[in-house]
């Protein structure tokens, strides 16, 4: 194999150092700060914090701004160390990623002085808000819309559900529909709004899943905002927004892998040790065969995961959004099966909080389900890579 073949299939030196030192980093914390900061209703925040300093959240925000001048695929091997140490951070999918990489795509010189410096170093976090009650997955039925005042101000009204991190945000991006196009063809508009708005609640949603990340409900009456407050075009349509949700699909990507790599390493550690009949129970194939199924599952996960963040990085939008959709719909089955099969190894143990493979449960499950269910992943996949007739 050619030295260049091989760099074909292999992340740069650089980024593999940033996978070591993240790594470390999450070793230092790990799965029992995770839980205890969930379990007292804390937040991360002295992970957070630590990891900004480092540079670590910042490392796809522009240099100019303050960040690494990396690309998603970076702060995707972030996001994936984190979550394989026992520290899924939630808020990385959000914050950085999508608002992010929204405001240094499509803001003004302005904005992105104004919101990525606080980015780049972990000291500003920002959520973002597309969810809605009635329209589910079909972010085409949004009904949250935004009227233009005659001053240029922006006034917003609806509601919005299973919006994540509200609590630690100073600001939400929102999508919302102009008011003049109720009907049609969506194209919605993209705003910054401050939590501390007049007219802006927010509701905690009462979730079984134990994280230290909160769900909310949002309600927007009669917000107004400033002109400035919008980013980019009003009329960019969904070329604004798929900007922001393919990072959203590689992240939450790279969090399942990571989450994966997490379980699978606990139950390994376990089929080692744990020793009946005189020897060690990783011995017995049905034990080491399911576990060697799901690492070369989450192996291919991550393959595709690395190569949407690499098409995305070059620009090809298609091609990013196709392999993206592929690599949420593995990585979060991959997700969901590890944690299920760790516990299996585990037997009764498993299903004890010292372990901590029980209190994943729910969280791995939330991988086939946000922030796009696989089942629209895989309508995406049957209509663009297949050809096959729209379904919905």
């Amino acid at each position: 194999m050619t030295e260049s073949t091989t760099a074909a299939f292999s992340e740069t030196q650089e980024r593999g150092e940033l996978r070591k030192a993240v790594a470390q980093l999450g070793a230092k914390y790990g799965e029992t700060y995770f839980y205890a900061a969930a379990k007292e209703g804390r937040k991360t925040t002295e992970l957070w914090q630590e990891a900004g300093k480092l540079g670590y959240l910042g490392v796809s925000i522009p240099e100019e701004f303050g960040g690494g001048g990396g690309d998603i695929g970076d702060l995707a091997a972030v996001c994936e160390e984190l979550a394989t140490a026992g520290c899924p951070l939630l808020l990385m999918v959000v914050s950085p990623a999508i608002v992010g990489t929204t405001i240094a795509q499509y803001g003004t010189q302005e904005q992105k002085e104004r919101y990525l410096p606080g980015l780049a170093d972990g000291s500003a976090t920002y959520a973002f808000s597309i969810t809605e009650p009635d329209a589910g997955s079909n972010s085409h039925n949004i009904v949250t819309n935004a009227a233009k005042a005659e001053d240029g101000s922006w006034v917003l009204n609806g509601r919005k559900t299973y919006i994540s991190g509200v609590d630690e945000a100073s600001h939400l991006l929102v999508v919302a529909r102009r008011s003049d196009a109720k009907t049609g063809k969506l194209k919605p508009a993209l705003f910054m709004v401050p939590t501390d708005a007049e007219g802006f609640t927010a509701q905690v949603i009462d979730m079984g899943v134990i994280s230290p990340e909160k769900q909310f409900t949002l309600f927007f009456d009669d917000v107004r905002i400033p002109a400035d407050a919008l980013i980019g075009s009003e009329d960019a349509g969904l070329e604004q927004l798929f900007a922001g949700l393919n990072p959203e699909r590689i992240m939450a990507a790279s969090m399942a892998t990571g989450t994966a790599r997490w379980a699978i390493r606990k139950a390994v550690a376990y089929a080692k040790d744990r020793e009946v009949w005189g020897t060690p129970i990783g011995t017995h194939q049905a034990i080491s065969h399911p576990l060697a199924r799901l690492h070369i599952d989450v192996e291919m996960s991550r393959l595709l995961t690395q190569k949407a963040a690499a098409l995305y990085a070059a620009g090809d939008l298609l091609g990013a959004g196709e392999a993206a959709n592929m690599a949420k719909v593995a990585a979060g089955e991959a997700a969901a099966k590890a944690v299920d099969q760790a516990i299996q190894t585990h037997g009764g143990n498993g299903l004890a909080n010292e372990y901590g493979l029980v209190q994943a449960v729910a969280s791995s499950r939330l991988s086939n389900i946000a922030p796009v269910s696989k089942e629209m992943a895989l309508n995406f996949v049957a209509q663009f890579s297949l050809g096959l007739p729209k379904s919905y």
